[in-house]
């Protein structure tokens, strides 16, 4: 369990920072980009969910997004421990694989798309396109680290964060339900204005 009792140390003062490991490293590197990318997509998904307590209709959403922030804390701290052997909390296929059933149940009862979607609709589904957009920028910085020699990223962790941009839109299209509220990309639409 974690237990602080002060908030700053000023470790991080001189622009480096503690991995889970103990080693330092600057506060730009790939492995901290990556968790700190991980950490924005988190608050993004929080900030969706506190949309959704609003509306008793979307208590089961919620909750999947609730799970979701915790598994978004794992992977954070699997990020922060570099694969060399040591001990650590590690995202696993049976997270990606809930993750797919919750992908599946809320997309059953969707029309097959015909056009893409432009991020909008309702609020809430306004909310989940920029928490996919930030999870796909985590995505692009854990992809980045894994190709870094001598970092890795484990494979179960690049399959989470594939998903979960995936259940965040079609989260957006269930919030939008059943279509109609989906903003619908009119190419070429804006070309002669």
């Amino acid at each position: 369990m974690v237990a602080l009792t002060k908030i700053y140390t000023r470790g991080g003062d001189a622009g480096t920072t503690g991995l889970g490991t103990g080693e330092r490293r600057r506060k730009d590197d790939s492995r901290i980009e990556a968790y700190g990318a991980v950490d924005e997509a988190n608050s993004c998904v929080g900030a969706a969910r506190a949309l959704l307590l609003k509306a008793p209709q979307y208590a089961a959403l919620a909750a999947n997004l609730a799970a979701i922030q915790n598994d978004l804390f794992d992977l954070g701290a699997d990020l922060c421990v570099p694969e060399t052997g040591a001990r650590a909390l590690r995202v696993t296929e049976q997270q990606v694989d809930r993750l797919e059933r919750e992908i599946d149940a809320l997309n059953a009862d969707l029309e097959p798309l015909k056009s893409f979607v432009l991020p909008g609709g309702s609020e809430a589904a306004a909310a989940m396109h920029v928490a996919r957009a930030v999870v796909r920028r985590a995505e692009r910085r854990m992809v980045s680290l894994a190709a870094v020699p001598g970092e890795m990223v484990g494979a179960p962790s690049l399959k989470y964060i594939n998903r979960l941009s995936d259940f965040l839109f079609v989260a957006a299209r269930h919030l939008n339900r059943p279509g109609e509220g989906d903003v619908l990309w009119v190419p070429g639409a804006g070309a002669g204005v």
